[in-house]
C-alpha cells in the first residue's frame, strides 16, 4: 500500500501535539505514561519527537486519559485559528 504524504499543516500539527504531551509529561517519565496509556515507550517517543504525526484517534486518547488532560484542550491546541478578514 502506497502512503499519500503528509501536508505540511499535518507535519506542524504532529509537531505540536508531540510538544503538547513532552510538556504535560513534565518529569513524569515517557515509559510510566506510556504503561499507564496501555501504549509502547517507543510509540510515546515517535509521537513526542514528530516521526509519527498522525496518531490513531484511540492512542490519542489514551495519552490524554494517561496524562489528565482532555482531548477538547488537545483539539483547541492543534485546531488552527481562523483568521478575521
Amino acid at each position: 500500500m502506497v502512503r499519500i504524504p503528509l501536508t505540511s499543516l499535518e507535519r506542524e500539527r504532529g509537531r505540536r501535539l508531540g510538544q503538547l504531551l513532552r510538556d504535560a509529561r513534565g518529569e513524569e517519565s515517557m515509559v510510566e505514561i506510556a504503561a499507564r496509556a496501555g501504549l509502547s515507550a517507543e510509540t510515546v517517543r515517535k509521537i513526542e519527537t514528530g516521526r509519527a504525526p498522525t496518531p490513531s484517534f484511540f492512542t490519542i486518547a489514551a495519552l490524554a486519559g494517561a496524562l489528565g488532560i482532555s482531548l477538547d484542550s488537545i483539539n483547541e491546541l492543534l485546531t488552527p485559528q481562523s483568521r478575521s478578514a
